[in-house]
């Protein structure tokens, strides 16, 4: 996948993340993307994903494929 401008992205959390800061924030609002970074981090790199990609991917922790045991 190519660069993708991540300038108008809209961040956003899970309401339930802890006031830590140890989570994660996920931008939906890019065409044919989606970006997530370290809340952390926030001017760090960010994995970038297809649609496609992150609704299998949220899928799978939702049918706790990921979880360990």
């Amino acid at each position: 996948m190519h660069a993708v401008d991540l300038v108008n992205a809209q961040w956003r959390k899970a309401t339930a993340s802890a006031d830590t800061g140890q989570c994660v924030e996920v931008a939906t609002n890019l065409p044919g993307v989606v970006a997530v970074r370290d809340s952390k981090n926030p001017q760090g790199p960010a994995l970038v994903f297809t649609p496609a990609e992150w609704r299998a991917f949220v899928s799978g922790v939702r049918g706790g494929e990921f979880d360990i045991t």
